[in-house]
């Protein structure tokens, strides 16, 4: 059951030749611990750019982890980020905010919410570059499952907006069922303490702020919502762990001179 849940959140959330099934979709969707555990097949895929910390220009190594993420998970939940941005710029009704998600025209909120979030994570990666090699590749690690905690989050916390994506991820879910995706995610915040432990709590709290902005403005949580959570608890994850390692680092240092 649970390779079979890996498997279909595999299909879903990366472009890994893994293969599609009925079955290991159904599995996936019933089972919010795979998304995080997925976090851990894409996290480290992802972090082989950082074994060069070191060894190349931390641009290039930041430049070659932009090109991993797009390579391993693809535009997905990139192009929910787009529409919700769109959504965001709207001013209207939740079904009007929906319906402009729906239309396939790249908007000013769209270019705006992938432009910060592109920048966003190009700056984090750059920042991360420059740590360590272990603390670098624990960071980015930590920050990918924590992007996949932050969607079984939403899995379990949130109400649909409408039949889609969404609906089919949240039905049967309940905030009990978040108890397995939050265990499966505790050893990525062990892995470089205390930043890798603030970069999951830092994705949650990205769940957390969007599942109530979408119940407010969308009536609910939908796939694009969903896509959205992905790309920027990845971030936030990203920079609360590298601003982390950094204050540590510094509060050590002043001890040590003090």
């Amino acid at each position: 059951m649970v390779l079979s849940a890996l498997r279909g959140a595999l299909g879903f959330l990366s472009r890994l030749p893994v293969g599609h099934s009925e079955a290991a979709w159904d599995a996936f969707t019933a089972t919010p611990a795979a998304f995080p555990l997925a976090g851990y097949v894409v996290g480290a895929l992802v972090a082989v750019p950082f074994l060069a910390v070191g060894l190349l220009p931390a641009p290039v190594v930041a430049a070659a982890y932009l090109a991993a993420v797009v390579l391993v998970t693809g535009v997905n939940h990139a192009d929910g980020l787009a529409d919700l941005g769109d959504a965001a710029v709207v001013h209207g009704d939740p079904a009007e905010r929906r319906e402009v998600m729906r239309d396939t025209t790249v908007g000013v909120g769209a270019v705006l919410a992938l432009g910060t979030g592109l920048l966003g994570l190009g700056l984090g990666a750059l920042a991360a570059a420059r740590l360590p090699l272990l603390a670098a590749v624990a960071v980015v690690l930590a920050s990918e499952v924590g992007a996949k905690l932050a969607m079984a989050t939403l899995a379990c916390l949130g109400t649909p907006s409408h039949e889609g994506f969404g609906a089919t991820i949240l039905d049967g879910q309940g905030p009990s069922d978040l108890a397995g995706p939050l265990v499966v995610a505790v050893p990525a915040a062990l892995l470089a303490l205390p930043a890798t432990a603030v970069a999951s709590v830092a994705s949650v709290a990205v769940a957390l702020s969007l599942n109530r902005w979408a119940d407010r403005r969308l009536g609910g949580v939908g796939g694009d919502v969903f896509g959205a959570t992905n790309e920027l608890a990845r971030v936030v994850a990203l920079h609360a762990a590298v601003a982390t390692w950094a204050l540590v680092d510094w509060g050590v240092l002043a001890w040590t001179l003090s």
